[in-house]
């Protein structure tokens, strides 16, 4: 039988990421330290299969709060010998870019609540060269919908990069209970799939169409 889903009875958007940032919430600091510790190993492992056996460059963002620890993550792909480019948000929910060094020092951004990097500002065509992308989440289902922080900076930079065919691979970054059935996102048109998840278990290979990146 075909599958549909009735949009009436889906949750909405922000009713997720409420739901998604109350549970995040009731995470104890040793979870949280744990998650980032195993998201550092399946994330540069990941990174060495789509770039296998040759130093590159990789978009993360600094997980804050709640959020999934990224820092391990990019100190584990700089001392893996990659490079790493950090967002800066910008006016108009634009990103630029920021190579991240261990010296790196971060100021508070002026239009987010976060510490962005100190450095020169490289335009988001960038990250076209990259071998790959690491993107907050709040959710993800498996069909490659993804919820983010509500500003849509990321669905802008994915949605040039899949204009230009110029997407590399991109794996959004959430906690195992982030990861939701099958037609539980409702997708809008400007949203962007993805089609694999970072999780602290490991790397999941999503159930999206094949062309959605």
């Amino acid at each position: 039988m075909r599958r549909t889903h009735d949009r009436k009875q889906m949750a909405s958007k922000e009713d997720i990421r409420s739901s998604r940032r109350l549970h995040r919430r009731t995470l104890r600091p040793d979870q949280i330290a744990t998650a980032g510790a195993s998201i550092a190993r399946h994330g540069t492992a990941w990174a060495g299969t789509v770039s296998p056996g040759t130093a590159a460059t990789f978009a993360v963002y600094v997980g804050v709060a709640f959020e999934p620890p990224t820092m391990p993550l990019i100190e584990a792909l700089h001392d893996a010998g990659h490079r790493v480019l950090l967002p800066v948000c910008e006016p108009g929910r634009q990103l630029s870019w920021v190579y991240w060094t261990p010296s790196t020092i971060f100021v508070r951004s002026a239009y987010a609540p976060i510490d962005e990097p100190e450095g020169e500002r490289l335009e988001s065509r960038v990250i076209a060269g990259t071998a790959g992308i690491f993107m907050p989440a709040t959710a993800v289902d498996r069909d490659g919908n993804r919820i983010g922080q509500g500003g849509g900076y990321y669905d802008r930079l994915l949605h040039g990069l899949d204009a230009a065919g110029q997407r590399p691979p991109t794996i959004a970054v959430v906690y195992d209970d982030d990861l939701l059935p099958s037609g539980s996102i409702p997708a809008e048109a400007f949203d962007r799939p993805v089609r694999e998840v970072l999780t602290p278990s490991g790397v999941v290979r999503l159930d999206g169409p094949a062309d959605m990146d």
